[in-house]
């Protein structure tokens, strides 16, 4: 007996109810899936929390930058507040603070696990770097002083810290209390001196003697201070302004750069005259005149070696007359002279030592810039200066990146496949030593999935990144940009470009994992299949297709009695066979003349010499949109490729095409519209073409123009959304009629039932709209592989299956239990390898599942848009679940993935929310305000992959990785790396029996002493306030966990009891010496009033 389907009688009735009375319906249907006794939904909300977890790419903006060179970690403080910390490859840190303020200088407290910032809003912070994530110890805001220079001297917990208005102060950076000591500018510079010396731009100590302090004030005045008697030794002066001072290592010697490209060296003990005055880039005048003023030297550095010649390396000094050249650093060693060109200006540079301690021979080996988009790190110990290979995922903008994907759980094959061919693109000429900053350990992540993250750029390239256990490498980069023409001047740019810049750069890309095709569309409406194969090929000819893709903004169009009636699909052999790249002059039926509208022209064009194709991703198929009668092709907004059909859709606002890869020909070339209804391709009347329009075939070779029906594909509506990254020309289109056109967004191949009536599954296309229509296309394939490429593929529109409030985002499929119905796929094969190995390789598509039974459903069609979830229950097409996600704004993204062994859809709103709500019932799991939407680019790069994780763009530069599993969030401690790692410091260097004989050794000075409150004071307490922080000074004792965290805390302990015992017995000793002092002085007060009268005293 035919059970009586009630839904469709409460169908209106729930429309507006929850998704809990939905579900309350739908159970009372005895002849669909239930709830409770078919789909088991074991997904809950305390399987997700919202966290980040790591960024990755070039810190956006830097602005300072630090190392410690005994734990070998690089500091990158940014414009934004941001701090990045770099170690080993894979060892990376991001934190932020709070205010956003630049970071103006980063100092660390060498090999004690902690790092002092400067931030441009005049606030010291000391962060905590011996756990996982950093954390703030203490904060100190200076109110009435800006702060211009910090100074921390090795092993030395006293900070100087120098101010605009030309003050010292002094901070314990223990406590982070202010001293009272205070050097004030006018005690350092003479009395006689009637201006301002300006901001303090330098403070150092004297390598050899840590109570005088070499000041720099920016007028040009320098001064050595001596800190016990509070005085200036020696003032130095100079007409031009102050960028760096850098000491010899011997203490005797200093370098300063100055504002006119001049290096000016003093002997310390000789202030009147500087012992020498160089231009290293200036043009020496035969009649001994001074040299001709350069650009400022910003900074140098003074490093001196055991065997040989000193170094000196600057930033800047180029002679003016060098308009327009690169970024240069200067490295001075003996006579030679090597100027190194960058490839962007220089924010700051730091040479990398031996040694910690400044009163010893440097040793140099190293060079780190920090340039405005790049970190550069070059070899001093090779000849010619080469640059090391940077281990970092730097590179993420070499061009700017326009659209990304991400994809959790890959095949386990398909990264090694990918490194194995990239790793052929690597540049040559590289240093042969280690990547120098080598500090920090790796986590012992739990994750060992593969992930890969794929980026699309400007410039048409594309990325493949190895994103697993939190780390990100670069596998393989493919330029699409190779397969056309380049235009070679300005003169030569085609005006057939919708694009004023960019014109290869990547809108969109489909990627099937397990057959590895690839599929991408560029702003330039074109469309590149590619395969995967691992040998090289040379490509005579580029395979190419045009499609004529065109909107009539009337609202009918009545067939034309007239017209052609041509069947939608070519017949092989007939139109469908792929054009050869042919020269710009012989276009099929194109014109391009000056005194007639653009008509059937390309906007690129495809190369015509033949391509070298290495081993990788190689063409296979080139599709072009072409101009229509002076109408620019609309960019593509949607598109899929699927290796099992061996087809590739897309679509804009004036409808989709259908592309059969294997044949090289269009299948369907539709108008939004005619989806709506139900039809058959094969006797469907073609629309009459456009008045005044030559009819041309959608295929490059068909002259003939027996392919006229394609001119029928008109659409009344349309919406194409412009990306942020491209600016079209005008056209006579009018924004408000493409508003209003119905755009093609999202497509969904799958094994599914396309018609209510449809008892066996058949081959499927989802097809989702702008203006929220759910359209279902049947696709009819030949029945053998042999017959596949001679047979054409039938393709039917069944008409719409349900309407959402919104466009359609993301679509999916589940069976009657729930799980996921990925597209079916074919297993990769080697597309150039023999007959045989493609055969063994390849994996024909699955057999369909067994046919449903009479009255029931046995799968799930989910369908997400900007607004609302629906779930349909299919062969009845029946809506059974349905839930509002957002009333007030609109989603941006949503992605049906999978979680905990279970499926549920995760979607980002533009009001920053992040949702997830299972499935099928539709439940909210998580709702958490992450982010408001600052800019397009997180819109255009938000992405959610399986197994918890998301990314998005949060900078130009910059991958930011979130993960929304419980499970993650709670293993997060132990996936990250960890910065801090026990080692010894180094030993300090041996004076020597006659430097210690004599004194000419290092002079050390008891700070203690001199700053500490019982001998200078307390500092005013409007002058600056102190901010704990949230750690507090027992944050520091804590190590990171794991087996080195508890190395480290038994280490500290130790030094810690050892640090105390000393104390203690420094106190002792201290007691018995003033005993015995006062002891003394009691028993000289005795012997001298011994024998005196009471009237002599």
């Amino acid at each position: 007996m035919k059970k009586f389907n009630i839904r469709k009688v409460l169908d209106g009735l729930t429309a507006a109810s929850s998704s809990s009375s939905s579900s309350s319906a739908a159970t009372s249907q005895p002849g669909a899936p239930r709830e409770n006794d078919v789909v088991q939904e074991t997904l809950q909300s305390e399987h997700f929390q919202l966290c980040k977890t790591v960024r990755h790419g070039f810190p956006y903006q830097p602005s300072s930058m630090a190392f410690d060179p005994v734990q070998k970690i690089l500091a990158i403080g940014t414009q934004t507040g941001a701090l990045r910390l770099f170690g080993r490859a894979g060892v990376e840190c991001y934190c932020q603070h709070e205010s956003g303020a630049a970071v103006i200088q980063l100092q660390f407290l060498i090999n004690e696990g902690a790092l002092v910032s400067a931030l441009a809003d005049d606030s010291i912070h000391l962060w905590n770097l011996r756990q996982k994530i950093p954390a703030i110890l203490h904060s100190l805001k200076f109110n009435r002083e800006r702060i211009t220079y910090c100074h921390l001297p090795f092993q030395s917990k006293w900070l100087y810290i120098g101010t605009e208005r030309g003050n010292i102060h002094i901070v314990n950076v223990e406590c982070f209390t202010l001293s009272g000591y205070v050097i004030m500018w006018n005690k350092a510079i003479e009395l006689s001196t009637k201006t301002h010396p300006g901001p303090v731009v330098h403070i150092s100590d004297n390598p050899m003697d840590e109570g005088k302090l070499l000041i720099g004030f920016e007028c040009g005045v320098v001064v050595l201070w001596d800190l016990k008697s509070k005085k200036a030794d020696y003032r130095y002066n100079y007409d031009e302004a102050i960028h760096s001072v850098a000491w010899h290592h011997e203490g005797k010697q200093f370098v300063c750069s100055h504002s006119d490209g001049t290096l000016t060296t003093w002997n310390v003990r000789a202030p009147a005259k500087a012992a020498q005055i160089i231009t290293p880039h200036g043009k020496q005048p035969k009649d001994g005149k001074k040299p001709e003023p350069c650009k400022p030297i910003l900074k140098v550095e003074y490093k001196t070696t055991r065997a040989g010649d000193p170094f000196m390396v600057l930033s800047g000094g180029l002679s003016y007359d060098t308009v327009g050249r690169r970024a240069c650093l200067t490295v001075m060693h003996g006579k030679s002279t090597a100027v190194l060109e960058m490839d962007y200006p220089i924010v700051d540079f730091l040479t990398l030592c031996e040694t910690p301690y400044p009163n010893d021979f440097q040793e140099p080996y190293a060079v780190v810039v920090l340039l405005e988009k790049d970190l550069v790190v070059i070899d001093l110990g090779q000849i010619g200066y080469p640059i090391f290979e940077n281990p970092y995922p730097l590179t993420v903008h070499e061009s700017p990146v326009t659209c990304c994907e991400y994809f959790a759980d890959c095949p386990d094959e398909i990264i090694p496949a990918l490194y194995s061919v990239g790793s052929r693109q690597k540049r040559q000429g590289f240093s042969k030593k280690e990547w120098p900053i080598s500090g920090g350990n790796w986590g012992q992540g739990t994750q060992s999935y593969p992930e890969i993250i794929i980026t699309g750029h400007a410039d048409g390239s594309i990325k493949f990144w190895d994103a697993s256990a939190l780390m990100l490498q670069v596998l393989y980069k493919l330029k699409t940009a190779k397969v056309f023409e380049r235009a070679r001047g300005k003169e030569e740019k085609a005006n057939t470009d919708i694009v004023d810049e960019d014109p290869f750069a990547i809108q969109t890309l489909s990627w099937c994992p397990e057959s590895r095709m690839l599929c991408v569309a560029g702003v330039s409406a074109h469309v590149i299949i590619y395969r995967f194969s691992k040998q090289e090929v040379t490509t005579e000819v580029v395979q190419l297709l045009e499609v004529r893709m065109q909107c009539d903004l009337s609202d009918v169009d009545s067939p034309d009695p007239g017209g052609d009636q041509t069947p939608t699909l070519p017949t092989p052999g007939a139109s469908s066979s792929p054009q050869e790249s042919e020269p710009p002059t012989q276009p099929s039926t194109g014109s391009n003349s000056s005194d007639g509208p653009r008509d059937n022209i390309p906007c690129l064009q495809v190369r015509s010499s033949p391509l070298k194709q290495s081993p990788g991703y190689q063409v296979e198929l080139v599709i072009q949109l072409v101009w229509v009668s002076g109408e620019p092709p609309q960019q593509i907004t949607s598109l899929a490729v699927n290796s099992s059909y061996g087809l590739v859709v897309f679509g804009n606002s004036n409808g989709l095409a259908v592309v059969d890869y294997l044949q090289k020909t269009l299948l369907l070339n539709m108008g939004t519209s005619e989806l709506h209804s139900p039809s058959d391709p094969y006797q469907r009347q073609p629309r009459s073409p456009r008045k005044a329009r030559q009819p041309s075939g959608a295929l490059c070779d068909s002259n003939d123009g027996s392919n006229a029906s394609e001119d029928r594909c008109k659409s009344p509506t349309s919406d194409a959304k412009d990306n942020s990254f491209t600016r079209s020309r005008s056209s006579s289109v009018t924004s408000i009629d493409r508003e209003s056109r119905e755009a093609i967004s999202s497509f969904y191949f799958c094994e599914s039932y396309p018609r209510k009536s449809d008892s066996a599954l058949s081959p499927c296309l989802l097809v989702g709209t702008t203006h929220g229509s759910v359209m279902m296309v049947a696709l009819s394939l030949p029945p053998g592989a042999d017959q596949r490429l001679q047979q054409p593929v039938g393709i039917a529109s069944c008409g719409t299956l349900i309407r959402l409030k919104g466009g359609i985002l993301t679509m999916a499929l589940l069976d009657a239990t729930g799980t996921l119905l990925p597209p079916p796929y074919e297993s990769w094969y080697d597309p150039n390898a023999s007959d045989e190995e493609k055969e063994k390789g390849r994996r024909r598509r699955p057999g369909s599942p067994p046919s449903s039974q009479e009255g029931t459903d046995t799968q799930f069609a989910i369908l997400c848009s900007e607004k609302q979830a629906k779930v349909v229950a299919l062969p009845s097409q029946t809506r059974i679940y349905k839930h509002s996600i957002t009333e007030t704004s609109f989603v941006l993204r949503a992605d049906v993935v999978q979680m905990a062994g279970a499926n549920c859809i995760a979607c980002f709103c533009a009001n920053g929310h992040i949702m997830t709500l299972s499935l099928p019932s539709l439940r909210p799991l998580l709702d958490v305000n992450y982010l408001p939407l600052t800019d397009m680019r997180i819109a255009r790069t938000f992405c959610f992959s399986n197994l918890g994780q998301a990314l998005y763009l949060t900078s130009p530069t910059e991958i930011q990785r979130i993960t929304y599993s419980q499970e993650t969030c709670d293993n997060l401690q132990e996936m990250l790396s960890e910065l801090f790692t026990p080692v010894e410091t180094p030993e300090a260097p041996n004076r020597g029996f006659f430097k210690g004989l004599f004194g000419g050794g290092a002079q050390s000075l008891d700070r203690e002493d001199l700053f500490g409150e019982t001998s200078a004071g307390k500092a005013s307490r409007s002058l600056a306030q102190h901010i704990p922080g949230p750690g507090g000074m027992e944050g520091m004792k804590g190590a990171a966990s794991g087996v080195v965290g508890d190395l480290a805390r038994a280490r500290i302990a130790l030094d810690e009891r050892g640090q105390k015992l000393g104390e203690l017995e420094e106190r002792t000793a201290a007691m018995m010496s003033s005993a015995e002092s006062f002891s003394k002085h009691a028993h000289d007060m005795m012997l001298k009033y011994k024998d005196k009268k009471w009237y002599q005293l």
